[in-house]
């Protein structure tokens, strides 16, 4: 009778022992990203190096839509974005995206879960910075293509090569240091 008051000792043990070790994971996780060496943000896609993923997406105006063909022979490099209209980041980072057209880097857009009422008004509001546009409504390109949420970046080498991948919103700081130099390299 002692012996099994014995054994359920450590048993009632076990969920303060993991309530301590989970505790001791997330102060570590507060500790990194308060640090900067945590950013949920910054998974890194396994397609970055290979080929761009079967996909095809249809027109959204004022778009024509494009295909995994489409990118396969490029005359220079292309930025494809995933963004929504109901996106906050992604508003956020239209201005960038319009500076980027005007400054001659072609942009390729994906409308991801949205209507095409919502992306005219988010085109009138943010501009157009899109070579190309095509619509995702049932998300089926952004599984294809691996995405976690929106806006998410991609560059496409001249032969349809993934890379580089952003799954955050595009900054000055990322577009100088990381988008720019790998535009002019793989141009």
């Amino acid at each position: 009778m002692e012996r099994v008051g014995i054994l359920r000792r450590p048993l009632l043990l076990m969920p303060l022992g993991a309530a301590v070790v989970g505790g001791i994971g997330f102060v570590e996780l507060l500790m990194r990203a308060e640090e900067g060496r945590y950013n949920p943000h910054t998974v890194p896609n396994l397609m970055v190096g290979h080929a761009v993923p079967p996909f095809s997406v249809g027109a959204a105006p004022p778009g024509t839509g494009f295909s995994t063909a489409d990118l396969q022979h490029l005359a220079k490099p292309v930025l494809v974005n995933f963004f929504a209209s109901w996106c906050v980041p992604c508003h956020a980072e239209a201005p960038l995206l319009m500076q980027l057209k005007a400054e001659g880097v072609p942009i390729w857009g994906i409308d991801y879960a949205d209507t095409e009422p919502a992306l005219g008004r988010f085109l009138a509001a943010d501009g157009n910075p899109f070579a190309r546009l095509g619509g995702d409504p049932k998300g089926e390109a952004a599984i294809a293509w691996g995405i976690s949420g929106v806006p998410e970046s991609f560059l496409i080498d001249r032969s349809g090569i993934i890379r580089w991948h952003l799954g955050d919103p595009l900054s000055p700081a990322i577009v100088s240091a990381q988008l720019i130099p790998l535009v002019r390299k793989y141009g």
